[in-house]
């Protein structure tokens, strides 16, 4: 298999970068598999105590592979899903360094990080209607999680997009850094010099108490899921078909 993720560990922080420029980090199911194996191992390895995931090139990631898209089925998306969900269920603390273009998968796997820093260029755009398509991945409960539902709204139902200073201005995004990966780095030395049970502890504990009676990401699963439905649909719909073929055509 191509290395579609590249993971290194330095300074008890494991820095994942997903790793196909050309492409712009568009997500298909192999690299959707390999990224859940660089999470789970740095959640394996006790010398990890924090995640950084950023992209190669110019883009973080633009989303779903069209290809693949056009043709998916629940469990295809599902499969699709399954490298970002792995970020969002991550034990450990986990930063998103948007260095470009965080397009639909894009922007979800940048949302289901802790904290996103932004680069010069980042762009975190939803894109999903101007697609025909309806949101998937727990898009819309993870929107409204880091902007609140108007905003939320306003990407999803009017296809509002964010640039580096908007993503901070609307609390999408922590801060811009010229480079965010070194920017992430530093932010996570926090985790990297503390006990790593003690980093673990409280951000469990931050999980159960976001929602008392309940574990955020039991929210994100169950909004993964109610969306699945409606995202399949959209994708056997007539309108889909030709705004992909279009897409494909750009």
């Amino acid at each position: 298999m191509a290395d579609l993720v590249l993971y290194r560990v330095d300074n008890h922080v494991a820095l994942i970068t997903v790793n196909d420029p050309d492409r712009r980090n568009a997500v298909n199911a192999e690299m959707s598999t390999q990224l859940r194996a660089a999470v789970e191992r740095a959640e394996a390895d006790a010398d990890v105590h924090a995640v950084i995931v950023t992209g190669a090139g110019k883009a973080f990631c633009a989303g779903a592979d069209l290809s693949a898209l056009g043709n998916a089925t629940e469990q295809g998306l599902q499969r699709v899903y399954d490298g970002f969900m792995a970020v969002g269920k991550c034990t450990l603390p986990t930063i998103a360094a948007v260095n470009g273009a965080a397009v639909g998968a894009g922007l979800n796997l940048a949302l289901a990080a802790d904290v996103r820093i932004a680069g010069p260029n980042a762009l975190f755009d939803a894109r999903f209607q101007k697609l025909g398509l309806h949101p998937g991945g727990g898009a819309t409960w993870m929107l409204q999680r880091a902007v609140g539902p108007q905003v939320a709204r306003a990407a999803l139902l009017f296809g509002m997009r964010f640039d580096a200073e908007s993503a901070v201005r609307h609390g999408l995004a922590l801060r811009v850094a010229d480079d965010p990966v070194a920017a992430a780095v530093e932010l996570a030395s926090g985790p990297a010099a503390a006990s790593r049970n003690v980093v673990l502890a409280t951000k469990a504990t931050m999980r159960a108490t976001a929602s008392p009676g309940s574990v955020d990401t039991d929210h994100h699963e169950l909004a993964k899921d109610t969306e699945l439905g409606p995202q399949a649909a959209s994708i056997q719909s007539p309108e889909f078909a030709a705004r992909l073929a279009a897409a494909q055509r750009r």
